[in-house]
Order: C-alpha cells, then sequence, then structure tokens
C-alpha cells in the first residue's frame, strides 16, 4: 500500500572534479547519515557525483572509468535499505553516458542516460557524451511510481511529458548548474510550470562550491505538484539537507518562506567561495595580492580574508614615484583593519634600473604607455618572487570593464594564477565594496570615494583613458553578454565614437585575454569558456 509521504534526504555536496576516493567517501559517509540518522527513504546526489563536474578531457582516460567503476562498486555494496540515486559517467563499448542508477541493498536497480546534453555557454558535452535515447525508466518507492533524469533533460519538455505518461506521480532530478547572478529566479521560474503543467512533484538536488571558473550554487529544491516551492537548501552550502514529499493531495497553499538576499550579499558570495575552492583544492599555501590603495585591490583583499582568513593571506603595498601617499595610507589602513601580514616594497629602484638599462635604446623617443607597462611589471615581477618564495597564490585584481577594452598590462598587472574580479563589471565592483562594509567596515571609505586612477603618471585617472564607468559598463555589458550591434547600441542613444572606439578595443584585445588568469564566472557570458572568440581576426562590426 502507498505512503503517504517520501522521506528525502538532498546530498547538496562539494566535490572535487577527479579526486574519486575522496568524492566516495563523502558519497558513503552521505548514504549513511541520511539512512541512520534522518531515516530517509532515499538520497538523491548532484550530476556526475563520483567524478564531480565538469571532468572534460579526464573523460578520454582509459584509466579513469576503472576508477570510476571501483568507486560505484564500494558504493553499491555500502548503501542498504535507502535508496541511492548517483550521477556517473558510463562508458559502454566506445561510447559514453552521463549516467545516474538508483541503488538499493547492495544493487543497482535501474541506470538511466541523460538524453539532453548541453552544448551551449560553458557547456560541451557533446563533445564527450552519447545522448540517452528517449529513456522511459520509472521506478516504484514506497508504493509511489518515481522517475529520474539528469539536469539539462528537466529544461526540455518531452523527458518529464514522458515520466508523466508513465505514471510517475514524483521526479528526481540531479543537477550541476553553475552560478550566475539570475540564474536561481530562472530555475524556480522552470520548475515551477514543469511540476504544475505535468501534475508531478520535483526534486532537484544541485553541485555546490568552486570548480576552476565555475561555482556551483547549490539551492536545490522541491515542488510539490501544484508547483509551489515546498522546500529550498541554503545557497552556497554544503550539507545533507532533508525535506518530506508529501503525496496526499492538499487544499491549503503550502507555508514554505524563502530566504531573499541581495543581488550584492549573492555575488559576492560566489566570489568567496569560488576563491576559497580554487585555493583549497589547488592545494595552495595562501594568497598574495598587489594592495595598491584603490578599489579593485581592496575588494579582493578583502574576498580573499572571507574566504581563507587573514591569517593565509599577504599583501605587498607597492609605491612608485606617481603614488600619493593617501594611496599608501589607505592601504596600510585596510591590512591593518583585516589583520593582514603586509609588506611596502618600493619599485623605484626597480623602475629606474630599467630605465637606465634601456636609456640608450629608448635615446631621443618621448614617455609614453612604455614607461607606464614598466612599472607594472615591476610590480609583477616582486608579486612573482615573494609568491615563489612562499608557495602563495598570486590573485589578480582587474576587473570585467578593463578586460574587455585591455586596460592591463600583460606580464604586469596581470600577473597571478587566479581573479577573483574577471567577471565583475567595474560598476559593481563599487556596489560589492559598499555592500561588504555594511557587514563591517573593512575597507577605507576613501577608497570607495576617490576618482580611480591607475597612478603610473602625474595626475592620471582612469577617466583620461575611458569613459565614465557607469556608461563604459553600459555599452559593454550590451555589446559582449547581450551581442548586441554597435549600431543597435547607438541607436539606443550611445555615443557613435564612443561605441565604435570602445567595440575596437574589446576586439583587438582578445589576445590579451587569452592569456590571463581563469577568474571566478559570475554572469551569463564571461570571458574564456562563454565567449570564445579567434585572437587573430578580420571580422569587423561597423
Amino acid at each position: 500500500m502507498p505512503k503517504n509521504s517520501i522521506k528525502l534526504s538532498f546530498a547538496q555536496l562539494n566535490l572535487t572534479v577527479g579526486d574519486i576516493k575522496s568524492n566516495t567517501e563523502k558519497i558513503i559517509s552521505s548514504i549513511y547519515s541520511a539512512e541512520n540518522e534522518h531515516k530517509a527513504d532515499i538520497i538523491l546526489f548532484p550530476e556526475l557525483t563520483i567524478c564531480s563536474y565538469p571532468p572534460e578531457d579526464l573523460l578520454l582516460r582509459p584509466a579513469f572509468y576503472q576508477y570510476i567503476e571501483s568507486a560505484l562498486t564500494k558504493i553499491t555494496r555500502s548503501t542498504k535499505n535507502i535508496h541511492a540515486l548517483i550521477g556517473y559517467p558510463h562508458k559502454q563499448d566506445d561510447k559514453i553516458f552521463n549516467a545516474c542508477c538508483l541503488i538499493n541493498n547492495g544493487k543497482i536497480k535501474y541506470t538511466y542516460y541523460k538524453q539532453h546534453l548541453p552544448n551551449y555557454g560553458v557547456f560541451d558535452e557533446k563533445r564527450y557524451f552519447t545522448e540517452g535515447e528517449n529513456e522511459k525508466i520509472t521506478f516504484e518507492l514506497n508504493g509511489t511510481r518515481c522517475a529520474v533524469n539528469i539536469c539539462e533533460d528537466i529544461w526540455v519538455r518531452e523527458p518529464i511529458k514522458n515520466a508523466a505518461k508513465n505514471g510517475a506521480t514524483v521526479l528526481f532530478n540531479l543537477n550541476a548548474s553553475p552560478y550566475h547572478k539570475d540564474r536561481i529566479s530562472e530555475r524556480k521560474e522552470l520548475l515551477a510550470k514543469q511540476a504544475k503543467d505535468n501534475n508531478i512533484h520535483i526534486a532537484y538536488a544541485n553541485l555546490v562550491g568552486g570548480q576552476d571558473e565555475l561555482v556551483f550554487d547549490g539551492n536545490s529544491m522541491l515542488f510539490n505538484n501544484q508547483g509551489e516551492l515546498h522546500f529550498q537548501a541554503p545557497q552556497l552550502v554544503e550539507g545533507l539537507f532533508q525535506a518530506e514529499i508529501n503525496l496526499t493531495p492538499v487544499s491549503e497553499k503550502q507555508t514554505f518562506i524563502e530566504t531573499k538576499i541581495s543581488t550584492e550579499q549573492s555575488i559576492y558570495q560566489a566570489l568567496v567561495v569560488g576563491v576559497k575552492d580554487y585555493i583549497k583544492k589547488n592545494n595552495f599555501k595562501g594568497v598574495l595580492i598587489g594592495l595598491s590603495g584603490g578599489i579593485d585591490s581592496a575588494l579582493t583583499a578583502s574576498i580573499a580574508v572571507d574566504a581563507i582568513g587573514s591569517e593565509n593571506v599577504e599583501v605587498l603595498i607597492m609605491p612608485s614615484r606617481y603614488t600619493a601617499q593617501m594611496s599608501i595610507d589607505d592601504a596600510i589602513e585596510q591590512a591593518q583593519r583585516q589583520k593582514v601580514q603586509s609588506h611596502v616594497v618600493s619599485i623605484e629602484p626597480c623602475f629606474e634600473s630599467f630605465l637606465s638599462s634601456l636609456e640608450e635604446r629608448f635615446a631621443g623617443l618621448p614617455q609614453d604607455l612604455t614607461e607606464e607597462n614598466i612599472q607594472a611589471r615591476c610590480r609583477g615581477i616582486l608579486l612573482m618572487a615573494v609568491s615563489n618564495k612562499t608557495g602563495k597564490l598570486v590573485l589578480t585584481t582587474g576587473n570585467k570593464s578593463e578586460m574587455a577594452v585591455g586596460y592591463a598590462t600583460l606580464y604586469g598587472d596581470m600577473c597571478g594564477g587566479f581573479a577573483p574580479l574577471k567577471d565583475v563589471w567595474k560598476t559593481m565592483v563599487y556596489r560589492l565594496a559598499k555592500w561588504r562594509n555594511t557587514q563591517g567596515l573593512v575597507i577605507p571609505e576613501n577608497v570607495i570615494m576617490r576618482p580611480p586612477s591607475a597612478e603610473l603618471r602625474d595626475n592620471q585617472l582612469d577617466q583620461d583613458s575611458l569613459p565614465d564607468y557607469d556608461m563604459l559598463d553600459a555599452i559593454l555589458e550590451r555589446y559582449i553578454e547581450q551581442d548586441q550591434s554597435p549600431e543597435r547600441i547607438i541607436a539606443d542613444g550611445y555615443d557613435k565614437l564612443t561605441v565604435e572606439k570602445l567595440v575596437k578595443l574589446v576586439d583587438i584585445n582578445e589576445y590579451k585575454r587569452r592569456q590571463s588568469a581563469p577568474g571566478v564566472r559570475i554572469t551569463e557570458r564571461a570571458f574564456g569558456r562563454d565567449r570564445r572568440y579567434p585572437i587573430t581576426s578580420g571580422y569587423l562590426e561597423k
């Protein structure tokens, strides 16, 4: 006789790609806790649980599947009365499938292959996987017919429609859906519609944590068959979260109260998790930052301290002849507020040495960007030297606005292994800095209020070379993230010469971006995996 409910554990786990041993231990521990501590009927894991997501070209290694099969065997033997839905890559002859299996009482009961493989944005699953063919597997749980599918399958009409047609009243969906600032609301809208349209309860489990540029935000959810949100796990928090699928028809609306957070808080948390996991999973001893007294390095330092603790963050303050005393004072003030190790190291001797060495070669030539870039490269050399000596990772401090137009120096301020602000527009940098100060004042007010400057020549301001950042970001967002043509942007009221200049700068600086450090993705169109343009190109839009 069917029960009135199904007790469900969401295994919202922070896994590491390729670390099959540690992932397997975490999976088995979660299964044990779900069964013995929480008395769950079923535990739902994220997509490709055993190897985590995205494994990329690890999927091309023959030995990879030996480790996967060994892990799956170990997990299967460890699973007793509870049902467990586990994701993993399955190789069959010359085909690879993005698979999920249902395990119960030491046996694999069913296996499902993902039907719809995303091949856009950060996803390139068709490079590796073969699509499942009209999978219709359903299974009984507590007398209730259930179905399973994987990530992209939930965004398509047919898989869930077929599940409902085959009598399923509950659908379990395994996910590795990465964060961007509008993604959560998009998911909720879709899941609510799918649940209501198909009269089916949907349990959606998502991966959490940072993996290279990607951050997976968790937010695992349960919707009832009326399209009402019944449960939501916290954002960017790893854990085993309990929910109950009520199978008895109810006339009253669900009373689950969502926790709302601001855009700034959401993005800031994603940046912190992305930085923390990149450092932790790559076994760095700490981080090193060039703290200039400017807004970008100030925010980067704040994120780093919140990610890994002040004891693991070191800053170098590297003034030159053009550095204002206020910048030095502000940098020292922030270092003291955040209790990070700091050192003031002047670049003046290095700069003088380079100028002296090049004096004969540069004779008769006017000063220009060359001398400015030498200063940036002096700082890069100092940072990389301390990094080599201490084993600390250099965090670069450039933002998306600068990377878009090439307002950065190769082998200078672009030196480093990870770029927390790489996908953050300059206007958002200010918003995040102001939000962070509401949680405790760490960034000096001077840093936020002063006009931004690279301080590489006398009386220099960013706005000498670039438009006002509000206008700059608005134009760049349209051209880069929305793929609007220059003609369309101009037609919407933006200055023709400004638009043409910025579009040209974006197009000719692809070579710089290709050499930049990876960084946390927070928008739908980040540089790198999302936006792939040729370096050598004769294409030009007018």
